[in-house]
């Protein structure tokens, strides 16, 4: 994989509007090259993602989903997919993939929609036990904040739901941010999660 420095990230950032992540892993998938990393995020529809996520969504969707187990359901689970208008919010697609994310938090049991949704007590918390962690380890002090951030994206994967691979890869490979911004930008419209509630009988209320 080619070195991706910052400032290729910066550059590619400000020139399309996308999202650091997304940017990154462009660059990855097109050798480093800047163009064609350009040209990877409009046709994954993450280019201007930053222009449409200042508008105004009031429209949307409820995506629901039910497992069952032995003829019973045991996981319940409501997503709000949020658009800007009605006309979008009741496409097929839009529906669909509100129905897909409420079937991934089922399996995958996200805490938080994204990574600025973590109570700041919990995301110190997280950063002092993997610190703690890496000085049990022997890890010299010098290298710690390194593990730590790597290791925290770790816990991002496992808990923020935009961070997670959508668990149906033969539908969507990558993470649930990119599938949410792919469609947005297939639509032409700002489109998010807003919130989700997943139930599961017998599991701990929280």
């Amino acid at each position: 994989m080619p070195e991706i420095s910052t400032n290729d990230v910066v550059a590619l950032r400000k020139a399309t509007g996308a999202g650091m992540m997304d940017a990154k892993r462009a660059l990855a998938d097109a050798g480093g090259d800047l163009e064609k990393a350009k040209d990877l995020l409009r046709e994954r529809g993450l280019a201007d993602a930053r222009k449409r996520s200042t508008r105004v969504t009031t429209q949307g969707a409820i995506g629901h989903y039910l497992h069952y187990q032995a003829d019973r359901p045991v996981i319940g689970v409501l997503v709000e997919l949020a658009a800007e208008t009605d006309f979008v919010a009741k496409s097929p697609d839009f529906q669909q993939a509100a129905r897909d994310l409420a079937m991934h938090v089922a399996a995958a049991r996200p805490r938080w929609v994204r990574r600025e949704d973590i109570p700041e007590d919990i995301l110190a918390h997280e950063k002092e036990l993997i610190a703690a962690q890496a000085r049990n380890e022997g890890k010299p002090d010098k290298v710690v904040d390194k593990i730590v951030e790597g290791r925290l994206r770790v816990f991002y994967e496992e808990h923020v739901l935009y961070d997670q691979p959508f668990v149906n890869p033969e539908k969507f490979q990558g993470t649930v941010g990119e599938m949410v911004n792919g469609l947005a930008g297939s639509m032409g419209e700002n489109i998010l999660v807003r919130r989700f509630a997943r139930i599961g009988v017998g599991e701990p209320i929280t």
